[in-house]
């Protein structure tokens, strides 16, 4: 076996540990809920000893190199302080990273959990080809990433990337970031469901509150398989998500001429639903894009079996993730990685 690390992405609802070797290679996964009701103490208990648990495993068999942990929210790097978590309620000002390590008896590396993500894709997915590339993760909440010269770009203190809490709607739906109209509060899958709920409460007898009606799990992959179905309450929320994202994205690519922006997260696998909406205001609202548009960009989002070479000279690319939910656990384990070589 080859050396590996652990790699730990703490989600809003999901709370998944890894063993990864050094070549990328996913040895054993343990997925948990994140009862954050019960409380953070138990929430990181959970933690600890799913990472007690694989480390001991394997540790007689190859070296451990580290731990990396992606956290939801904004971390100031210096002192492993987390200091706003809408999605942890509880956590803000928690210094996650000394009480993780004290629990441990170890040094980690924590990273924000959507920093990770586009260091996963850097790694081994969609944006492996490419030194500087950006991500949204449409989940529970909306994050973001940057990686700059194959490196995670922090900012001044941890805090860059926080895509998805730019104002899309001035006037919105109120965000727990204290904003109103964040990207937050309609491209994220509790987004979704809000807005679907919306809809039944101006019509009770469409097909989207026939489904509340008869699925208890009533959920944004429930709104998609009525939007591919064709309804049309379900395909206006999606082309609406598709919206804010292009009105955000518009700005990124305007701003910082990146050859490619991934789109990852669990909403990203009803692509089809809004990706449309996506490119059609990039080319209404994106004067760089305008210029750099590959031929048939919706054609970048279908995965590996469809992607398609940008064409002549550079241009900027937006597509789907290929890493799937995977891709926080890969760029967490990366972490250690890249810092025992360092040394």
């Amino acid at each position: 076996m080859n050396d590996f690390s652990i790699g730990v992405d703490l989600g809003g609802t999901n709370l998944r540990i890894a063993a990864v070797d050094v070549g990328g290679q996913l040895v054993e996964k343990v997925t948990l809920g994140t009862k954050v009701s019960l409380g953070r103490d138990h929430v990181l208990n959970d933690m600890c000893e799913a990472i007690k648990h694989l480390s001991a495993k394997y540790k007689n068999s190859a070296k451990m190199l580290g731990i990396g942990i992606g956290v939801p929210g904004i971390i100031d790097m210096e002192t492993g302080l987390l200091r706003e978590s809408p999605n942890l309620p509880g956590w803000a000002d928690y210094p996650v990273r000394a009480e993780i390590e004290r629990r441990l008896t170890t040094v980690v590396i924590l990273e924000n959990d959507a920093n990770v993500a586009a260091f996963g894709e850097k790694w081994l997915g969609a944006a492996k080809d490419h030194d500087d590339m950006a991500m949204l993760t449409l989940g529970t909440g909306v994050g973001g990433g940057l990686v700059m010269g194959g490196k995670i770009w922090h900012g001044m203190n941890g805090m860059a990337g926080e895509f998805g809490h730019t104002t899309v709607e001035p006037e919105g739906h109120p965000c727990g970031c204290g904003n109103r109209g964040c990207l937050e509060q309609y491209a994220s899958a509790t987004a979704v469901v809000r807005m679907a709920r919306e809809a039944i409460a101006q019509n009770a007898s469409s097909r989207l509150a026939q489904a509340a009606h008869e699925d208890a799990e009533f959920s944004a992959k429930s709104i998609y398989n009525l939007a591919i179905q064709g309804d049309e309450d379900a395909k206006r929320i999606f082309r609406r998500v598709g919206r804010c994202i292009g009105i955000v994205l518009s700005a990124m690519v305007n701003s910082l001429n990146l050859p490619i922006y991934v789109i990852g997260g669990g909403v990203a696998s009803a692509w089809e639903a809004f990706a449309p909406s996506i490119f059609e205001e990039l080319r209404q609202r994106c004067m760089v894009y305008a210029a750099t548009a590959p031929p048939d960009p919706l054609a970048q989002g279908g995965g590996a079996s469809s992607h398609v070479e940008p064409g002549p000279g550079r241009k900027t690319i937006i597509t789907r993730a290929l890493l799937g939910s995977d891709a926080g656990l890969f760029g967490a384990a990366r972490l250690p990685m890249i810092a025992e070589a360092a040394r």
